[in-house]
């Protein structure tokens, strides 16, 4: 069963300083149909403008990852980590027994453009824990990069919880396919471009939850920048 959710659909909070659109119930935006999906608990598609952003604030039993696909994002957080997230970076903070941190955009005159998921974790009352690595685009292109997983294989980050992420950057015209367990969940986010699945396009915004469901194929109608989840 594929449930498409349209960008038009999600939630939206504008406060001068942030633009966001929540796929999943968050602050504000409540929808009973939309409280996650399988582990998943938020995506948020942000816009941060420069010089401003989430001063420090609190986060426990959460695994929280954040795709920056434009612009900057300072990190600050009370485990002694500090740094700069650039696009193509993927950044996992493990809350577990309580942390805090802060999110700026550094720059003066460019906004920040960012995906922020938080998924729950196997197990509560994790040690707290912090990563950050960078995925070059030859790395995703035409093709899924695991970028995120519960062993931390293949040079992803460490996400505990039983997920694999993956991410591609598709040229126009190109197809993906993925291979996927029907006992398991699968969870597709186009962040940029336009892409068919089946009889459906997709542009960007739009995301698609996968129930039971053995396989599909991408096609490129544009450049495309994707994040696939295969859930437990």
């Amino acid at each position: 069963m594929l449930d498409i959710i349209r960008s038009a659909s999600r939630g939206a909070a504008e406060h001068g300083w942030l633009s966001s659109r929540h796929t999943f119930s968050f602050a504000d935006y409540y929808n009973p149909a939309r409280m996650g999906f399988a582990s998943l608990r938020v995506i948020n598609e942000d816009w941060i403008q420069a010089g401003k952003g989430f001063g420090t604030h609190p986060h426990r039993d959460m695994e929280i990852i954040t795709y920056m696909l434009e612009g900057e994002l300072a990190h600050q957080d009370s485990m002694g980590n500090g740094s700069v997230i650039r696009p193509g970076e993927l950044q996992r903070m493990t809350a577990g027994t309580g942390v805090l941190h802060s999110e700026i955009n550094p720059s003066p005159d460019t906004a920040a453009h960012l995906l922020q998921i938080w998924i729950l974790p196997e197990r509560q009352r994790l040690q707290p824990g912090y990563e950050q690595k960078y995925f070059s685009p030859e790395a995703r292109a035409n093709r899924w990069c695991l970028i995120g997983s519960r062993d931390g294989r293949d040079g992803s980050l460490t996400i505990h919880q039983d997920v694999s992420l993956y991410a591609s950057i598709l040229d126009a015209g190109r197809e993906l396919s993925f291979e996927l367990d029907t006992t398991r969940n699968g969870f597709l986010q186009l962040a940029r471009g336009s892409v068919d699945i089946g009889d459906d396009s997709l542009t960007a915004g739009d995301a698609v939850a996968m129930q039971q469901h053995k396989s599909f194929t991408l096609r490129a109608n544009e450049a495309a920048e994707l994040l696939f989840f295969d859930l437990a």
